[in-house]
């Protein structure tokens, strides 16, 4: 396996001839990490650079909130002109559009200079996209440096997300673990007690059955079973049924092996016997805001949507991802790094500039206050003088932030079809949960055409 990331550490397209410039994500060597290549801008030195980033294209808090942040950015640093536009393209989840928006602004000649890019995507990114490895430009401390922070570290498990082959990527931003939302005003009227969520996925059921009998309203959405929704957290499902979807060394496809066929039939029977509705995510997530379903396990992306949907209206609450039965619950990632694709040296001490701005203290505290995601400095929530008072108003993160403990990463599918791959297996998990298809062929036919997708060993 060509990561870097221990195990137990950790958000279209046919192969481009895509041609190198500069420095590529596969040719530096140890020999150019320990000092910067690039020079530091003078003061009045004016750079301009595109940030292109899927947070622009969702309304309401993410957009406002880096809005806000680029502001701050430009205010310290003035001679920096920022220009933050969204992936071009018309897919309802934004981040399904960044990599054939990127390709097709490259192809053009005018990528953006920094893009903020799923961890699924990490090998294109690195492979394909040319992704400057981060050590090799502004050196080994530089990128400690910046993990170390002034006052507040990285949790240890988020540093190595975008690592590969000894060398980083990119700088993990905004990410979340599946955290089981619930509406604790409907247990209560299902007769549930709302301090006791459930902790395995047979409770899960069991709960979302009394719900939809004795209220009529859903009993549970599990985000993490269709094409729109990625496979970060069905990879997570499947690793706490004690499976993958892939083999460690990237070879071999898994996710037609028993571990992940359970996970889509225990998701089958839970539409099957009505406690989960037939609605797609933006449904999903909309319907559960609305108070209309008793629990949800989703992004802490959308946390702010809950609660925005419960106010004076119903009791939200959140608790760790449920288990199968004695296994221990296996968090993924869900998310995305920050990555410079300029071969521009200005250009690329502007881009990192920016994303030590967008990394620092400050703009985790607003991110985290006003969007929901972890504020991947970690001891923020715990500092008197900065995130403590809000953790404590705010106990929705409490479970994300106690599941980086086990957290693992969300893995890349390899090669230039990796896209294709994940959505072949995407689509055949959806059918299956929502359209009835016979779990076991279903899987094995998907395994076999992702197999024949796969890159020549």
């Amino acid at each position: 396996m060509k990561r870097t990331v221990p195990v137990l550490g950790l958000v279209f397209a046919a192969a481009l001839a895509l041609t190198s410039c500069g420095l590529s994500g596969t040719t530096a060597t140890d020999a150019t990490t320990s000092a910067s290549q690039v020079p530091e801008l003078r003061p009045d030195q004016q750079v301009s650079i595109v940030f292109e980033s899927y947070n622009y294209g969702l309304a309401g808090p993410w957009t406002d909130t880096f809005n806000a942040l680029i502001t701050d950015f430009s205010k310290k640093f003035p001679n920096i002109k920022v220009t933050a536009q969204k992936p071009q393209g018309n897919s309802p989840n934004p981040a399904t559009d960044t990599i054939s928006s990127i390709q097709n602004q490259m192809v053009a000649g005018a990528p953006p200079d920094v893009a903020q890019l799923g961890f699924s995507d990490l090998d294109f990114t690195i492979h394909q996209l040319n992704a400057k490895p981060l050590d090799t430009l502004f050196g080994k401390a530089a990128v400690q440096q910046n993990f170390d922070g002034a006052k507040y570290a990285f949790a240890p498990k988020a540093r190595t997300l975008d690592d590969w082959d000894g060398h980083t990527y990119g700088v993990p931003f905004v990410f979340s673990t599946p955290v089981l939302y619930y509406n604790a005003s409907l247990f209560s009227k299902a007769g549930l007690d709302p301090a006791n969520p459930p902790a395995t996925w047979q409770q899960v059921a069991d709960d979302a059955k009394a719900i939809t009998t004795k209220t009529g309203q859903g009993g549970v959405y599990v985000d993490c079973l269709t094409k729109t929704a990625k496979d970060w957290c069905f990879q997570s499902m499947v690793r706490s049924n004690g499976g993958r979807v892939i083999s460690e060394d990237r070879k071999t496809l898994t996710y037609s092996d028993a571990p992940a066929v359970e996970v889509t039939k225990m998701a089958q029977d839970l539409v099957n016997s009505g406690s989960m509705p037939k609605l797609d995510q933006k449904q999903g997530y909309e319907s559960f805001a609305r108070g209309e379903i008793g629990m949800i396990l989703e992004t802490s992306a959308i946390q702010g949507t809950f609660v925005a949907g419960a106010k004076d209206k119903w009791d939200l609450r959140s608790a760790a991802m449920p288990r199968y039965g004695d296994k221990p619950a296996v968090p993924t990632n869900s998310g995305a790094g920050l990555h410079i694709l300029t071969s521009d040296p200005a250009k690329q001490r502007a881009s990192w500039e920016l994303i030590k701005f967008l990394t620092s203290a400050d703009s985790y505290t607003k991110i985290a206050q006003n969007i929901g995601y972890l504020p991947l400095r970690t001891d923020l929530l715990t500092a008197p003088n900065e995130l403590a008072d809000w953790a404590t108003k705010n106990p929705l993160l409490t479970p994300n932030v106690a599941q980086l403990a086990t957290m693992e990463p969300w893995v890349s599918m390899p090669g230039n079809n990796y896209l294709q791959i994940r959505d072949n297996m995407m689509d055949a998990v959806e059918s299956i949960v929502f359209q009835g298809k016979d779990p076991q062929s279903t899987l094995t036919a998907a395994r076999d055409q992702g197999a024949r997708l796969l890159p020549a060993s």
